[in-house]
């Protein structure tokens, strides 16, 4: 069984969209809104699976949808992933994790830099990219890591890998996640290491590594009490910090979490729980809805041998956990409908499910596939 998150594609705005910061008749409408803006998407299997029509694209002469297909609505109060990856496997957040638009109370950064023994700069909420291009050489003249946030529950530490090298940027970013517990329970501390130098400008590397905080009981932990540890690929098992995972390298990018699949599929593994986050972090953050589309169109490409190479019994999920419309002014994450695809060999025809509460019906799935107990949402197979 393979659950690919598509990550950032949302597929419209969802009803509570305005409490969550969303204005706009048409704002945060991920995919519909990509399709338009480039002119349209070639990716006919995400076609034929029903996942681009479940974003509202018009199906008017694409080929004849064969999944089970449709959109699921968040319950949680949150638009980000670990809320939406959380909630898939059953986890109903009720109040949101901390969120910091001024930056963190002096208090509490005081306190991280007296355990880290070093002072910190920045503080704000600011793009990750901007405030390396911003700090990047006060952080090298004065070894002070830059601390920042986002719209999302983060503390995130950025140093350049010259400076701080990554065992002590990990280092310090644990001290940060074992301080900060509620009210401050923050939904992750990431390391942000860059290289690079002011002539030539500052780069963040693919050495990130996120501290999560560690989620309640969940379904992946009945899978790996049952039957085995879940294959996690990408910013998975840190979502849940790593408990119910099997140890695998950490990949860093679309192309790396596609071969990591190819070899988790060789391996036979019970379930395969993987993030594509290209879509995400280099083109919805970044308002590029071209290279969006063409990260969905690579994708499509990576789709056709993954189908390739499924058996039988083997059972494709394909979803998302938020959106990020990248034709909006904001580079905010968009609290939309997701959509869901569920397909396998020899499915007879395609059926419109429509809209389902909660994305939870994704673990609910899973659990029917597996013969697992799960007492939130409804199979959608």
């Amino acid at each position: 069984m393979i659950c690919i998150v598509l990550d950032g594609c949302g597929a419209g705005p969802a009803p509570d969209a305005k409490d969550f910061g969303d204005f706009g008749e048409n704002e945060g409408n991920t995919l519909f809104n990509t399709w338009n803006a480039v002119g349209g998407i070639d990716a006919p299997l995400l076609w034929r699976l029903g996942y681009i029509a479940a974003g509202g694209v018009p199906q008017s002469g694409k080929p004849r949808i064969e999944a089970r297909w449709g959109r699921l609505q968040e319950v949680s109060i949150g638009k980000d992933t670990m809320t939406g990856h959380w909630e898939m496997m059953g986890i109903h957040l009720q109040s949101p994790l901390p969120t910091y638009p001024n930056g963190f109370p002096i208090s509490l950064i005081k306190g991280f830099e007296e355990r880290i023994g070093r002072q910190t700069i920045g503080n704000v909420a600011e793009s990750g990219t901007q405030i390396i291009a911003r700090l990047g050489q006060m952080h090298i003249d004065t070894g002070c890591p830059i601390v920042y946030t986002s719209a999302d529950s983060v503390f995130q530490i950025a140093a350049h890998e010259d400076v701080i090298p990554l065992d002590e940027l990990y280092r310090i970013c644990q001290i940060a996640r074992d301080m900060l517990v509620e009210p401050h329970n923050v939904g992750r501390v990431i390391a942000r290491p860059f290289i690079g130098d002011r002539s030539g400008g500052f780069v963040r590397t693919e050495n990130r590594k996120d501290f999560p905080l560690s989620p309640p009981a969940n379904l992946i932990d009945a899978i790996a009490d049952v039957y085995s540890p879940v294959f996690g690929i990408g910013v998975v098992p840190e979502v849940f910090a790593g408990r119910g995972f099997k140890e695998v390298e950490r990949t860093q990018s679309n192309p790396e979490h596609f071969e990591m699949l190819l070899k988790a599929l060789e391996n036979g593994e019970k379930l395969i729980f993987v993030n594509f986050e290209d879509f995400d972090m280099l083109y919805g953050h970044r308002n590029d809805p071209e290279g969006f589309a063409k990260c969905l169109e690579q994708f499509d490409g990576y789709l056709a041998q993954i189908i390739a190479r499924l058996k039988e019994t083997d059972l494709l999920i394909l979803t998302a956990d938020h959106g990020n419309d990248p034709t909006t002014p904001s580079t905010d994450h968009s609290r939309e409908y997701v959509p869901f695809s569920v397909w396998h060999l020899g499915m007879e025809s395609g059926a419109h499910l429509g809209d389902h509460l909660g994305f939870w019906c994704i673990g609910a799935t899973i659990a029917h596939c597996l013969k697992l107990p799960f007492d939130k949402g409804e199979s959608l197979i």
